[in-house]
């Protein structure tokens, strides 16, 4: 039996701040998406153009309240092919959330507190 990844799913509070975040952050495209019958619920899948795993933006129309991200021990991790360009240009967006430089790595955050992790690409 194997397995291979499709997708992840995050929930976004404001679909089109997130799609233009993902898009200016990360270079990500909207693939496809799908809206529910009565309205209540529209999906984005965002992908990387490069890999068949894609991200899923789930944007619920009767919430308006922050989603409860507990502690944020999650988080998405991307190789960046350009780490300094990247983290130039995330510190330019003001998104660097955390830096580790001892390990080589930083996080971005987006609109609704998700961080992401840019590694370089030699990084184990």
């Amino acid at each position: 039996m194997k397995f291979t990844f499709v997708h992840n799913n995050i929930n976004v509070l404001d679909l089109d701040r997130s799609v233009k975040f993902y898009e200016e952050a990360l270079g990500f495209k909207e693939k496809h998406r799908k809206v529910g019958p009565d309205g209540s619920f529209i999906l984005v899948f965002m992908s990387d153009g490069s890999s068949s795993h894609e991200l899923e933006l789930t944007w619920l129309r009767d919430r308006t309240e922050p989603y409860d991200l507990g502690d944020n021990e999650f988080h998405m991790a991307l190789r960046a092919d350009d780490f300094d360009a990247a983290h130039k240009h995330h510190a330019g967006m003001g998104c660097i959330c955390y830096e580790n430089e001892a390990m080589g790595i930083y996080f971005i955050n987006d609109p609704d507190g998700y961080w992401i992790e840019i590694l370089p690409l030699n990084h184990q």
